[in-house]
């Protein structure tokens, strides 16, 4: 087993330099880079410049600019190298977990995307704590009462729920919720009031839970309804099993049967969504983020992409695809746990 995981974890290796080869190469490749970008704002100003104005090619762009301009520019933004002696490069820094500066905010890209981290780590933590602190009962009550009224009524409400896109959530409780037409019960628009500070402990409890109400329904909304469904599916077919038939003819009760037989092995497929929580500290969503007015990976992320900042989108793609493997193994190291039967060799 232990040789397993350890194969698996030096697989992580190739595979993360094969994602950021292809990320690298292909950002890279696409026109209006930070040179041009550069040059346009040195033409037209700071005011209507950026990615949503670059239009023109990379050759369009550098016509009429003297030699030694675009060689400093090229200089000091590493472009007077071949594509792989800057991924080279990029790749010795990495090993410093040195990401380089930032082409838009001009500072270090891991104070940069650390910055963005309150918004994005608070949320996707708290999101994924509710998910299933809230699914498992309810899946577990939802295969109990199966075919009841109660049943019935939750899958309604919850595929309704799962239905509407997170973004329409969003709109349609900002316009209930938080004064678009009816009530003004939550505010729209960050983490925390401006007198955040000065409120006590409690208050400030308070205060946080009343901002992350709205945002946290519609970041949480769809994954809450299918860990629900599938822990319900998940019990009602491991209750048809022949141990489950012989648990209840030596007379146990069906709270115990549930529980203590059914449940474990009906966790396993629950436990595959568990190495997902390396996720949590890079949860972001440009929709929500940008109707709720938070600052977040997501709004960072699609900002690096229009702005060409190079830099930062290959320190978010190195973290995220590393996380997400290492999820993956995670994952697996978690049904061992939950099934000993299991055996990776």
């Amino acid at each position: 087993m232990l040789k397993y995981f350890i194969r698996r974890i030096l697989i992580l290796i190739p595979t993360l330099l094969g994602v950021t080869v292809v990320v690298f190469a292909i950002i890279n490749m696409a026109p209006g880079g930070p040179i041009d970008q550069k040059l346009h704002e040195m033409r037209f100003g700071s005011q209507g410049g950026g990615a949503e104005g670059l239009t023109t090619s990379s050759r369009g762009s550098t016509q009429g600019v003297p030699d030694e301009v675009l060689a400093a520019l090229k200089k000091q933004y590493g472009f007077d190298k071949p594509m792989h002696e800057r991924y080279l490069l990029w790749l010795k820094n990495i090993a410093t977990l040195n990401f380089g500066d930032s082409f838009t905010y001009e500072e270090p890209v891991v104070d940069v995307i650390v910055s963005k981290f309150p918004v994005s780590l608070q949320f996707g933590i708290i999101s994924l704590l509710l998910s299933y602190l809230i699914s498992i009962p309810l899946g577990i009550a939802k295969a109990i009462k199966n075919g009841s009224v109660f049943d019935v009524t939750s899958s309604f409400i919850l595929f309704i729920l799962y239905s509407v896109p997170s973004f329409m959530l969003a709109i349609l409780l900002i316009v209930l919720f938080a004064g678009g037409s009816f009530w003004e019960i939550f505010p729209v628009g960050g983490i925390q009031s401006e007198m955040y500070d000065e409120l006590s402990g409690w208050d400030q409890i308070l205060d946080r839970i009343h901002h992350f109400t709205l945002p946290l329904i519609c970041y949480t909304i769809g994954s809450f309804t299918s860990l629900t469904v599938l822990m319900k599916n998940s019990i009602i077919e491991e209750i048809k099993k022949d141990y489950i038939r012989t648990a209840r003819a030596k007379g146990l009760e069906e709270k115990v049967v549930y529980m203590k037989h059914a449940l474990r092995n009906a966790l396993i497929p629950i436990v595959t969504g568990l190495g997902g929580f390396l996720s949590v500290f890079f949860a972001g969503s440009l929709l929500l983020e940008t109707i709720f007015q938070l600052d977040g990976i997501g709004l960072l992320s699609y900002k690096s992409i229009l702005s060409r900042d190079y830099n930062v989108i290959m320190g978010l793609v190195f973290i995220q695809s590393g996380l997400f493997l290492l999820g993956n193994v995670i994952s697996d190291f978690a049904y061992v746990l939950v099934d000993p039967r299991i055996d990776f060799t």
